[in-house]
């Protein structure tokens, strides 16, 4: 009974005698729970479904850290986002080569702040341990404001330079008060692990490719305006029997496609004009590549070529085709046919080729070679 008298008087309590033994024990069980009630805190509510996404994971990456959590309070005003980034769950020791020096906070994307910047402050420090690293960050409003979305809310801090280290688990903690300090009235929190993993390299190699084809063209087909005569072969301009009172005309295709970044040139030349056995050539067209001109009317000796490109590389880049069809003379050097200044999938030009003659044209079976050449830019 002295002992129950001595501790009610140590704590300004009087007690009344007590006229039985049971009576002691239910005021002592009274006193007890009152006493452990006043020491009693209330905790924070954790957040769920909490993660954090890094825009760039790599070592010594700068990288921004995009935190996501759900059940958050949606009744309480906060005053302070705190995040701590460290090597431990519970510590505040900073990850080996952190900064948080130029780190900031992306306000207009983080919904757990209703996406607003207004009356926020930002307050960087070290944490344990951590020399000039900045890895405690206390996000501040002395007016505080109440949390609109309480489920999948963001807080997006910016512009981190990552730990050095990889493969190596750090933690993010995140909480919010209702008091600026950022220690009283705690309201929600959030311990997530995350690891700076170095990046994959890849590597492959592309080849040099380039195709390049001469097709044949039928007879009766326009040729960029002049209905050819006779068909051509992938090998051969057979333009038959000529007179002088009708011209003869034979079309090629010219297909190619690279993948240089420089596009290609492809030029035509022949060995020599068309010759008889007698050594007697046909003359050529009287213009040259870079001013083609119309074609001779029937009943003229000459022989020439023109091409569907109006968009060559050199001179007049559409000489051929401005104002109708343009012919020129073939010679023996190579002469631009069709360009492409970057790489092309298969792209198709019509080549035509034209004979005609006199009534004075020398007899006989005249014949030459002609040779495309595309030349590729890598």
């Amino acid at each position: 009974m002295n002992r129950f008298q001595r501790a009610a008087a140590a704590l300004g309590l009087r007690l009344p005698k007590p006229p039985n033994q049971p009576l002691r024990y239910v005021v002592t069980l009274a006193l007890l729970a009152s006493v452990l009630q006043s020491g009693t805190a209330i905790a924070a509510g954790s957040l769920s479904s909490a993660s954090v996404a890094l825009s760039d994971p790599r070592p010594s990456a700068t990288s921004s850290y995009t935190f996501t959590g759900s059940s958050v309070d949606g009744a309480t005003a906060v005053k302070c986002v705190k995040a701590v980034w460290a090597t431990t769950a519970a510590g505040d020791t900073a990850p080996t080569g952190f900064s948080g020096t130029a780190g900031t906070v992306a306000a207009a994307s983080s919904t757990l702040i209703n996406s607003s910047a207004t009356g926020w402050s930002l307050a960087r420090s070290d944490g344990t341990s951590s020399s000039g690293q900045n890895n405690v960050f206390q996000y501040t409003n002395a007016t505080g404001v109440t949390p609109s979305t309480t489920t999948g809310a963001t807080f997006v801090l910016a512009g981190l330079v990552n730990s050095s280290l990889g493969d190596t688990t750090y933690y993010l903690q995140l909480r919010t008060f209702a008091n600026a300090d950022c220690a009283s009235s705690p309201i929600d929190n959030a311990t997530i692990p995350f690891i700076n993993t170095a990046g994959s390299t890849v590597s492959l190699s592309v080849d040099q490719s380039l195709t390049f084809t001469v097709d044949a063209v039928t007879a009766s087909t326009s040729c960029d305006g002049t209905t050819t005569t006779q068909g051509s072969t992938a090998t051969t301009i057979p333009f038959g029997t000529i007179t002088s009172s009708s011209n003869g005309v034979v079309c090629q295709d010219l297909q190619a496609a690279t993948n240089a970044a420089g596009g290609y040139t492809i030029y035509a030349r022949y060995t020599a004009a068309p010759t008889n056995a007698l050594a007697q050539t046909i003359a050529d067209h009287a213009a040259t590549n870079a001013s083609p001109t119309t074609f001779s009317v029937p009943g003229t000796e000459a022989y020439g070529y023109t091409s569907s490109d109006s968009s060559l590389g050199t001179g007049t880049a559409a000489r051929f085709t401005t104002g109708g069809q343009k012919w020129a003379a073939m010679t023996t050097t190579n002469a631009e046919l069709a360009y492409e200044s970057v790489g092309v999938a298969t792209t198709t030009y019509h080549i035509g080729h034209q004979v005609g003659i006199s009534g004075t044209t020398f007899p006989g079976t005249y014949t030459t070679t002609i040779i495309y050449t595309c030349v590729p830019v890598y």
